[in-house]
């Protein structure tokens, strides 16, 4: 291995000059590259010399384009039978962010420092914090695929991350995100026809709206008083599994619930999905029509509106928010309060911690000073 410097003269009488680095890798083969400048074959050469001890270097000549590895990444999710949305999010993040800064490199090239090169590119470009975080998540796994395939020895980005902001995440407030009680009183009665057992389920279920338009009647058992979430539809209406293992899961409904539901059976347009809220044709429902068609005007009409008088709460997964913290809640309308490992359950969060950080604050105080000093009392007069 070694880094020699060569000189030629062209055609014209020009005299050119250019540094080679020239070595064998750990595979016995022979590679030269060519550069400019010595401190840059220099560098090459002190870099290759440390991966072909270490048995992960690619040559440059051996390697693909970003833009082709990235191609292959998305072939690999469609075969893994990825939703089309889950797809067309990564395809947004592939061509919009990764291709036209990092598509032209060859895997074998890029670094360490390459890499948090583009990550901070895309910091300072990106709508948000987050989008930077799910684009660079993206790209890490197409390095990684890449990996796997044999295609580059190493991905040089595994160790580049996006921390969370040192902002504090604004909590969820009910009366702002959470629909009151009242509020919800009023939505109940002011709903009518398809909408009441669409809303009472969404208030009383906690569903997501994609669980809501997946939901089947045989999913629905309204002789144990209990529906089972087995399936979603995602914004093309295409069917899939819930969003984590936990997303399959069984809740159980009231008989509010249970006896709108039991008449809506009667009247609910048959289809081939059999399907508990279809659109008019027995179809799945989309999500803007159920936004639109029910959640909006229902809120508009019980009064439940902002000062330009549209509806107060932008979408059903507010129904949801009030579902969690009615369940945390409920000791204070003489029910019994869920510990949190059932409201996890209940939503069908991935993780425990999800549902802390979401709505733990909502959980009521249970040792506050009163508490306190009963405590100390009984501990010192033992």
């Amino acid at each position: 291995m070694s880094v020699r410097k060569r000189t030629w003269m062209t055609s014209e009488g020009e005299r050119k000059e250019a540094w080679i680095v020239d070595y064998v890798d750990q595979h016995g083969e022979r590679h030269i590259e060519t550069f400019a400048k010595k401190k840059d074959a220099d560098a090459y050469h002190a870099t290759v010399k440390v991966d072909v001890r270490k048995g992960v270097h690619t040559a440059a000549s051996k390697s693909i384009t970003v833009t082709q590895a990235a191609e292959n990444w998305l072939k690999y999710i469609e075969l893994e039978g990825r939703e089309p949305a889950t797809i067309l999010g990564y395809r947004i993040h592939v061509n919009r962010h990764i291709v036209p800064r990092m598509g032209r490199d060859k895997l074998a090239n890029l670094t360490t420092p390459h890499i948090n090169k583009f990550r901070d590119d895309l910091l300072g470009s990106a709508a948000s914090r987050s989008l930077a975080k799910a684009v660079l998540k993206s790209f890490k796994a197409i390095l990684k695929d890449a990996h796997r395939r044999g295609d580059v020895a190493q991905n040089v980005a595994r160790d580049v991350i996006i921390g969370t902001s040192g902002r504090v995440k604004r909590k969820l407030k009910v009366g702002v995100d959470i629909p009151t009680p009242d509020e919800i009183r009023k939505i109940i009665h002011a709903a009518t026809g398809k909408r009441r057992p669409l809303l009472l389920t969404a208030v009383f279920a906690g569903l997501r709206g994609s669980e809501l338009r997946g939901l089947r009647w045989q999913d629905v058992d309204l002789n144990r008083g209990e529906l089972h979430v087995r399936q979603r539809a995602d914004r093309y209406n295409v069917m899939g599994k819930p969003k984590s293992q936990s997303g399959d899961r069984t809740i159980p409904l009231g008989p509010l619930v249970l006896n709108a539901l039991k008449e809506w059976r009667l009247a609910c347009p048959k289809g081939t999905r059999d399907l508990v809220f279809p659109n008019g044709a027995g179809n799945t429902e989309s999500h803007a029509n159920m936004v639109g068609r029910t959640w909006k005007p229902v809120q508009v009409k019980a009064g439940v509106i902002d000062d330009k008088g549209e509806a107060r709460y932008p979408g059903p997964h507010t129904t949801r928010h009030f579902y969690a913290s009615w369940c945390i809640n409920r000791k204070q309308d003489g029910g019994l309060e869920l510990p949190i490992k059932t409201v996890q359950s209940r939503l069908g969060h991935a993780s425990i911690m999800l549902t802390s950080d979401v709505y733990g604050h909502l959980f009521p105080g249970t040792d506050d000073g009163s508490e306190l000093a009963e405590a100390e009392k009984f501990l010192m007069t033992v």
